[in-house]
């Protein structure tokens, strides 16, 4: 089987990657239970930084998460009704709200977090024959390394 590098095929394994994570990002909601939180992915995200960033304002939540300020703050409107965060005023700008989690997300967070890498690993173990496992790490840094690409000059 012949390869031919360049664009095209960079565009299919984009895609291909794509389509994986998407179908990992599923399963993963399902073993971990997250779906029984009635909170959504974006939710349960910002609630993650919340928990491993606490305390933080909606502004750096925003930037952490690359989305919006008012996406920001429908998801923390939910997650302070629901009792998993609360805010208290920035002691360095009073204007500022710094978002801190409950133990109760913290416990929630650690649960989620839990069950996801509980069944990675098994799948790890029951799918990925040994002499492959080292495959596994090398995908973990290339996916690491195309997370942290800083594409702002478009790529050139």
């Amino acid at each position: 089987m012949t390869s031919k590098s360049g664009p095209q095929e960079s565009a299919v394994n984009a895609q291909r990657l794509n389509d994986a994570m998407k179908r990992l990002r599923a399963r993963l909601r399902v073993e971990s239970g997250q779906h029984a939180t009635g909170l959504t992915a974006t939710q349960l995200a910002v609630l993650l930084s919340v928990v491993r960033e606490g305390p933080v304002t909606a502004a750096r939540l925003a930037s952490l998460e690359h989305v919006s300020a008012q996406s920001i703050a429908q998801s923390l409107a939910v997650l302070k009704a629901a009792g998993l965060i609360h805010g208290t005023p920035d002691p360095r700008d009073g204007r500022k709200k710094l978002m801190t989690a409950t133990p109760s997300a913290t416990e929630l967070v650690d649960k989620l977090l839990t069950g996801r890498a509980s069944f990675l690993a098994r799948a790890i173990e029951q799918v990925v024959p040994l002499e492959e496992r080292e495959d596994v790490a090398k995908a973990i840094g290339l996916l690491e390394r195309l997370a942290a690409a800083d594409l702002s000059d478009g790529g050139a």
